[in-house]
């Protein structure tokens, strides 16, 4: 069990949250909900231990053991893949290396025997003679090949480093475990594994996300964090949403209530005060009217953006034709002899574990790199708006927020373009900021304003929904059903992916793809049989292939 008591934190002179007071107890799993900003992450860093509180207390139960998914992606580089998935228990791998430091002595003594002895009892307690085994049971459920696990960490990719730190935090079967954003940069094979792993982690959980349809799979509990508070909800964030919406209306139908009661005691008052007969009744209501008190309903932390992509132009029916696509990386063929048509109803998900081949296609797609092999062509009727998912280049400049849009822009109007600014939560005195000091979400929002003012007929959109809270994900995912051309998209959003395409790819290991006009969930149901009919046929041509 882990509480916080009484625990208030303050940015500046703005309260994150006053007096906290919430018990996050064992067999649980609780969401840790709100805006970007309403101090989520600040909150699990108290909890942790990262953070002092500046008012207030952590409680945790003596003796149990407390894990946090860490996000210094580079601390772990000089060590093995093994050994930092090891250290998320930390008493364990201390004993792990004294015992093998005792035993490479060259002049071994009784101490060090009777020392050895003590560490071994020690290290067969914590189950050590598993933690090798057990290490690589969660590197291999979250994607993390078995020839890998005795490489350096400095020589994995990021995507690598994030689940080989997320089995570092669920190593050792902790009593609390703290999770920051730990769908971020998984692929959804990963994520369904870690989905599994949750459900079935009998201690305490206490995880933020973004992804909606991760939360409602995993989570028992919600906790929200807005006006300054953390209300705790029994329920997934499904249940949260439609019970504070729900209290939302409850308190604006009473104060509506109460404010009729006020008007109509007012209007007596000043129609009978002066009359001699009605003075009783009119002094019995102004102390009825001084007993009515309206609800106070601060302003919420959440904001929503309006995103709405317009085209200027109808699409037409010819919209892209890629055949025989090929692209080799460092000496390994990422996409493999690709070919796709698309019509103008087509909104596209390109998902699966191969992440280079889908930024590859993208790139390739909008003229950033170009194929060994194959062809592509857009429809002539075609315009594109591109969302990288390495931004970087984008925003190393000194612009501000306002010339940075301006530059892309068809109207060179100041106030033309603070409408889209506006929409996506800039207000006017945040036009004058530099891109370039811009947060991660802030840098999302000007992508997707850049992409609205483009009034493009064809979005090309590389994990969009990375760095967005939940409000701008919402906004974002209603966008993109609403649209009326083409989308062309990855995302690890379950929720995004189900809801916005009505057509997946999958880009296989291999480089070779699954293409079906089906949902998302559907086409999880009918995942099996359609990699078996698809290794079936590489199966048959490599025959046909070796008779001729």
């Amino acid at each position: 069990m882990i509480a916080a008591i009484n625990v208030t934190y303050r940015v500046g002179k703005k309260a994150l949250f006053e007096d906290v007071n919430i018990k996050f107890t064992e067999g649980n799993c609780y969401g840790l909900i709100g805006a970007n900003g309403a101090g989520k992450s600040t909150f699990l860093k108290i909890l942790s231990g990262a953070l002092d509180t500046q008012k207030g207390e952590i409680s945790i139960t003596p003796g149990q053991r407390l894990s946090v998914l860490e996000q210094d992606h580079f601390k772990y580089d000089e060590y093995s893949v093994l050994d930092t998935v090891i250290m998320g228990n930390k008493r364990l791998y201390d004993v792990m290396k004294e015992k093998e430091a005792i035993y490479a002595k060259e002049d071994f003594s009784d101490e060090d025997g009777i020392r050895a002895s003590e560490l071994e009892g020690e290290f067969a307690e914590m189950d050590g003679w598993e933690a090798e085994s057990n290490a690589a049971m969660l590197l291999n459920g979250l994607g993390i090949d078995t020839d890998l696990h005795y490489s350096i960490m400095k020589d994995l990719n990021g995507n690598e480093k994030v689940k080989v730190l997320l089995a570092k935090a669920l190593f050792g079967n902790p009593d609390i475990l703290l999770l920051d954003e730990p769908t971020n940069h998984l692929d959804l094979d990963a994520i369904n594994w870690l989905e599994e792993f949750l459900i079935g982690f009998e201690n305490t959980v206490i995880v933020v996300s973004h992804d909606r349809y991760f939360l409602n799979k995993v989570c028992t509990h919600t906790a929200d964090i807005d006006y300054g508070k953390i209300q705790l909800y029994a329920g997934n964030y499904d249940f949260w949403y439609e019970s504070s919406q729900l209290m939302i209306r409850q308190m604006k139908e009473a104060n509506k209530k109460k404010e009729e009661k006020i008007k109509e005691l007012q209007e007596f008052i000043q129609r009978f005060s002066a009359n001699a007969s009605k003075s009783k009744q009119a002094t019995s209501r102004k102390r009825a009217l001084e007993k009515i008190e309206l609800d106070t309903m601060k302003p919420s932390s959440r904001k929503y953006p309006y995103i709405d992509f317009r085209p200027d132009r109808e699409i037409g029916n010819e919209v892209l034709f890629v055949e025989n696509l090929s692209k080799t990386v460092d000496g390994v063929k990422i996409i493999n002899n690709v070919s796709f048509t698309l019509s103008r109803e087509d909104k596209v998900a390109f998902v699966g574990g191969n992440e280079q081949a889908k930024t590859m296609l993208f790139k390739i797609l909008m003229g950033e790199e170009e194929a060994d092999e194959g062809t592509f062509k857009w429809g002539v009727t075609t315009s594109q708006a591109y969302f990288p998912k390495d931004n970087t280049k984008e925003f190393d400049n000194d612009y501000t927020i306002t010339e940075w849009l301006m530059g892309y822009s068809p109207v060179k109007d100041v106030t033309y373009v603070r409408g889209f600014l506006g929409r996506m939560l800039f207000p006017g005195e945040d036009g004058v900021k530099k891109v370039k000091v811009l947060s991660g979400g802030e840098k999302v929002r000007c992508l997707l304003s850049k992409m609205m003012i483009s009034g493009a007929n064809c979005l090309v959109m590389d994990e969009p929904t990375n760095h967005l809270d939940m409000e701008s994900i919402t906004a974002l995912n209603t966008g993109v059903i609403k649209f009326p051309g083409v989308v062309l998209f990855s995302c690890h959003d379950h929720q995004f992916v189900q809801t916005s395409a009505n057509r997946i790819i999958e880009f296989l290991p291999d480089g070779t793809i699954i293409d079906k006009i089906t949902t998302y969930d559907e086409y999880l149901e009918n995942d099996e049989m359609a990699r078996k009919r698809t290794v079936a046929y590489q199966a048959e041509t490599e025959e046909e292939s070796f008779e001729d």
